[in-house]
């Protein structure tokens, strides 16, 4: 019999962390939120629409390879 042991940083498949990002999902979507954010990241200053494309340039940066499932097409880009 094997003993099954929990490490802290489980990666990518993880699927407790898959339940709860799902629901979290969910309970944003159920109570709203969408439209907030939406209407929160369309209102943003020239400085944070900056740190933002900066941090994703950044994030990029890290990947191995472009999601082929997501199209970013934008009228600032």
């Amino acid at each position: 019999m094997s003993k099954k042991t929990t490490h802290p940083n489980p990666g990518e498949g993880d699927r407790e962390s898959d339940r709860r990002y799902r629901e979290d999902t969910e309970a944003f979507v159920k109570d709203g939120k969408v439209k907030e954010a939406a209407d929160k990241a369309r209102n943003m200053s020239e400085q944070e629409k900056r740190e933002s494309l900066t941090a994703e340039e950044i994030g990029k940066s890290r990947a191995r390879d472009e999601d082929p499932e997501v199209a970013h097409k934008t009228k600032d880009r």
